[in-house]
């Protein structure tokens, strides 16, 4: 039996969540008991999600034992006990972003998906539509890279919004070959995980063949920095965090089975988002 106890957004908590998966990832035709105690930050359900699937692949069965009410209510409302056989909860107060698996092929309904659960939310900060056509695209880069590099099986996502924190949790997963295989596979380099993470949200950074990419993460990485939000990726034993308290990074006693990244943007910022070249003396890119 496992318990997930008090699992956020925080290092610690994908500490926890990559235990979990080390603990049974050798396991076959078993079954796996888990219990979720005290807070579940709904947008972990990607994370979760993955690790599930990636026990299931190995024909184990996965029994969730226990939750406590409080969670069970808001995993009720974005849909993640659906996949094991429980009935949606309507969500009256539009805090949740739904849990959703995705094929490969689904990128259009992940754009989409995109555009209606979390950029057209009205606790964003005011956005020009080029603005918003920016940040959409750099999201969907991401499913992009998960979808032609990570060799993911599965992409996975969610959200959240938390009034009281004034933040919206934005998550994408894939359980692919991560960033440091990745990287190092295309330019024959030697990188640890953080390394690649860096070197990824570089701008124009791709390990893309013959084209110029990799301006998702990093305008993401600008807009972030200026709504004084907050990005974290995790891949392979690797964290990265980038806040107003600039960038910190940190190796787990362990892998996560591919890789995270999740946004988080501040729903307390007045500020009016336009591109430069919308009107030269305004704020942001």
């Amino acid at each position: 039996m496992t318990q997930l106890v008090n699992i956020n957004n925080t290092f610690e908590s994908y500490q926890k969540l990559i235990d979990f998966y080390q603990e049974h990832k050798y396991k076959e035709f078993d079954t796996i008991h888990l219990e979720l105690r005290q807070w579940f930050a709904a947008n972990m359900c990607a994370a979760l999600g993955g690790i599930l699937d990636a026990f299931t692949d190995n024909l184990n069965d996965v029994k969730i034992d226990y939750i406590s009410p409080d969670i069970e209510r808001i995993l009720l409302k974005n849909d993640f006990l659906s996949f094991f056989g429980r009935s949606r909860m309507i969500d009256n107060y539009h805090t949740t972003i739904r849990f959703l698996k995705l094929k490969l092929s689904d990128g259009k309904f992940f754009n989409n998906y995109v555009v209606n659960e979390l950029i057209g939310r009205t606790e964003l900060p005011k956005m020009s539509y080029l603005v918003k056509e920016k940040m959409t695209e750099a999201i969907y880069e991401i499913f992009v890279n998960a979808q032609i590099h990570s060799e993911s099986r599965q992409i996975y996502t969610c959200g959240q919004f938390f009034p009281r924190d004034n933040t919206i949790e934005f998550t994408i997963v894939d359980t692919g070959i991560g960033f440091k295989r990745k990287v190092n596979e295309r330019f024959n380099a030697n990188l640890n995980s953080i390394q690649a993470i860096k070197w990824a949200i570089m701008d124009k950074n791709t390990t893309k063949v013959g084209v110029t990419g990799g301006i998702g993460l990093a305008l993401l990485k600008e807009f972030i920095e200026k709504n004084r939000g907050k990005m974290q990726i995790i891949s392979d034993d690797g964290f990265y965090q980038f806040d107003i308290q600039g960038e910190q990074s940190y190796f787990f006693n362990g892998s996560f089975p591919g890789t995270i990244v999740n946004l988080q943007f501040r729903t307390d910022d007045n500020s009016s988002y336009i591109l430069k070249k919308e009107f030269d003396n305004n704020n942001i890119f």
